[in-house]
């Protein structure tokens, strides 16, 4: 019964302090104007930093091709990050994986970031492949097309990757409004017209 037990809390994704680490994918200058609601994310990305410092969970960050696409976003927060560069679509280079040894092989994993199809979607694979459990943050994520990102996310989905939110990933880590940080890392919810987008048309799809 205990076996059993376990296997089934792991199996429904519960997010942790403890054995998880923070992806900031490629959130850099030259996408400010081709990203869907590029502010929004990058908003919520910085929002989920901050949390992750307050809470001890590290961080690990990314940039494509830096000398092209430009570097990461100062309203993102992470000036204090080692920017790992990078030309393939995934966050899994030999750089970052020395990392998450060093940190002890992290579990879960937070990813949010550019572009859902992909960087966002081979890091995932990459992840999933690895043994880890994915939390897409989705009102974190997206690319130049709506289109591309709704189908992105659902095809991760499919591939056993979790679908939460920035204020779902900040409840499910403190768990507890008495929890000493909560204060600290609570704030209201910037508005996510796109997120409700997305949830109308997965919704839609599920029905039929």
């Amino acid at each position: 019964m205990k076996y059993s037990a376990c296997l089934l809390v792991a199996a429904v994704g519960r997010l942790m302090t403890r054995d998880t680490v923070l992806l900031l994918c490629d959130m850099q200058e030259k996408f400010r104007t081709n990203i869907v609601h590029f502010g929004s994310i990058v908003s919520n990305a910085a929002r989920l930093l901050q949390a992750s410092r307050i809470l001890g969970i590290p961080s690990i960050l990314t940039e494509q091709y830096p000398k092209g696409l430009g570097p990461t976003v100062l309203e993102l927060g992470a000036a204090d990050l080692t920017a790992h560069s990078k030309t393939q679509f995934s966050m899994i280079t030999e750089e970052v994986i020395k990392e998450l040894l060093a940190l002890r092989s992290p579990k879960k994993a937070i990813l949010c970031g550019i572009e859902a199809q992909a960087c966002i979607a081979c890091t995932t694979f990459d992840l999933l492949e690895r043994g880890m459990e994915v939390h897409i943050v989705a009102d974190a994520v997206s690319s130049r097309s709506q289109t591309d990102r709704l189908f992105a996310l659902s095809r991760l989905k499919q591939s056993g990757a979790y679908l939460t939110t920035t204020e779902g990933v900040i409840l499910q880590l403190v768990q507890d409004a008495r929890h000493p940080n909560f204060k600290e890392v609570w704030k209201p919810p910037p508005w996510r017209p796109f997120v409700m987008s997305f949830k109308q048309r997965w919704f839609q799809s599920d029905t039929h």
